[in-house]
């Protein structure tokens, strides 16, 4: 397994970084695990990125077919919501102590090890906590992990902390599919584009809707003449972040 993990690293080092300075996006499709039709979107010949729950049925195997096809692996950690929905097993909760958010998120990564960041399921309540977000970016840093802000709420923490702790972190600009019709996807995929255009980078996160399958097979392969590039979220990383899958890291200490 370890060896493995060092062919990951490898991997992931050998990302070629877009040319000419073309606007890139990044699409990082969640809630990977529940169904086995998810392996169709890994299938897909383009730099998606897979972001996994863990304790899903088929989360693991998913994580492992998403790797050896090269493809970027998160972890989509549950995260307490500010609306009466569960996040699903595992999840971070405001009431946790420092040691059990850390465990919490052990346990996660023990599950999902081919992740090299994680991004928040749900969470409009737990990411707006001062203390519990402090206590992730913590645990984050000593994984050498980064941090996708999905921005469930525009009370966010996570930015503040990331910083704290110098965790990378990142932010969703668009949801692709809230709306699973096909116009209601173009909009959004449009205003993508639109963003990554102003400002050169822009991320996207979506969902293994059958429409958006549908969807990214027919357009993404038309972004080359839109003079936009799809790239895997390595590739917007900073230089300065060494990409690690999670298993290959020891798990860190919670001990106070």
């Amino acid at each position: 397994m370890q060896r493995l993990f060092i062919i990951c690293l490898a991997l992931l080092s050998l990302n070629i970084q877009a040319a000419d300075n073309k606007p890139r996006i990044a699409i990082i499709i969640d809630d990977i695990g529940y169904h086995k039709a998810d392996l169709k979107l890994i299938d897909l010949p383009f730099a998606l990125t897979f972001s996994v729950l863990p304790y899903t049925p088929y989360g693991q195997s998913a994580a492992r077919y998403a790797f050896q096809a090269q493809k970027d692996v998160m972890l989509h950690m549950p995260m307490q919501a500010s609306n009466s929905k569960q996040p699903g097993p595992g999840a971070l909760t405001a009431d946790m102590s420092r040691q059990q958010v850390h465990k919490a998120l052990q346990l996660a990564l023990a599950d999902i090890p081919y992740a090299i960041g994680i991004n928040n399921h749900m969470g409009s309540y737990y990411t707006a906590q001062e203390q519990p977000m402090a206590w992730a970016m913590e645990y984050l840093q000593k994984r050498h992990l980064f941090f996708v802000d999905s921005l469930t709420t525009a009370q966010s923490k996570a930015g503040k902390y990331a910083q704290q702790y110098g965790v990378t972190n990142l932010s969703r600009q668009v949801f692709l599919d809230n709306e699973q019709t096909e116009a209601a996807i173009s909009k959004q995929f449009e205003t993508l584009l639109r963003i990554a255009r102003k400002r050169q980078t822009a991320i996207a996160i979506a969902h293994p809707y059958p429409e958006t399958y549908t969807f990214l097979r027919k357009n993404l392969p038309k972004l080359q003449e839109q003079g936009i590039v799809l790239v895997s979220i390595t590739q917007l990383l900073p230089q300065s972040h060494n990409v690690i899958a999670a298993g290959f890291t020891a798990p860190a200490s919670s001990a106070p």
